[in-house]
């Protein structure tokens, strides 16, 4: 039986690490998968999946108007025999190709498997996060920390000056100089002062 999993967390968590542990078991068991990131995230490259431990595999890639159903995902995979599907970046999923998701599990019984963020640096839900937040059967939160030790849960877009930025789009892509994931309590310290927490950027 199949079904839709959801892994968030925030940034640097290691979801890409997940991801690629999990195609390298199912592939050590002889079954096949197929794995997407999204088109337009070039940070390793595009069509591809890179974590920071170094490891980096190529990826087909997903846009707004991907149709994600079983005939062309098999076509894509050359193959009848697919056992999974692995997703990389799913908060850049439309709410739309989720539902095909959540559909294909339970009508072809395909497993899906979801890695990606909850909200943006505004402490605002990606569309795509909150659709898979409402369907996915299995929802799991991978932890990492703050640099005041404490559980990081938001994401903080940086400026240059390594100040914390409010306004802008939604998605600008970049690393760990454009990005931190931080606790609750470091996300909003500079509200009042302007100022991030001590340390926080050391």
């Amino acid at each position: 039986m199949g079904k839709l999993y959801f892994r968030y967390a925030a940034m640097n968590a290691g979801k890409s690490t997940a991801l690629l542990q999990v195609a390298h078991n199912y592939e050590e068991r002889g079954m096949q998968v197929l794995l997407f990131t999204a088109a337009h995230d070039d940070r390793v490259g595009v069509g591809q999946i890179g974590s920071r431990l170094g490891l980096v595999r190529q990826a087909a890639t997903f846009g707004p108007d991907t149709e994600f159903a079983r005939a062309p995902l098999l076509e894509l995979a050359g193959s009848d025999a697919l056992a999974c599907v692995l997703i990389d970046e799913a908060q850049f999923l439309t709410p739309v190709q989720v539902h095909q998701l959540h559909r294909m599990a339970h009508v072809e019984k395909l497993p899906v498997i979801c890695w990606g963020l909850r909200s943006d640096f505004r402490g605002d839900a990606f569309a795509g996060a909150a659709t898979l937040l409402t369907l996915a059967d299995d929802v799991e939160e991978m932890k990492t920390i703050c640099a005041c030790a404490r559980k990081a849960t938001m994401n903080m877009r940086i400026d240059a000056q390594g100040r914390r930025v409010k306004e802008g789009e939604q998605v600008v892509i970049g690393g760990n100089e454009r990005y931190r994931s931080v606790c609750p309590a470091c996300f909003y310290s500079d509200d009042d002062t302007g100022l991030l927490a001590p340390g926080l950027f050391a």
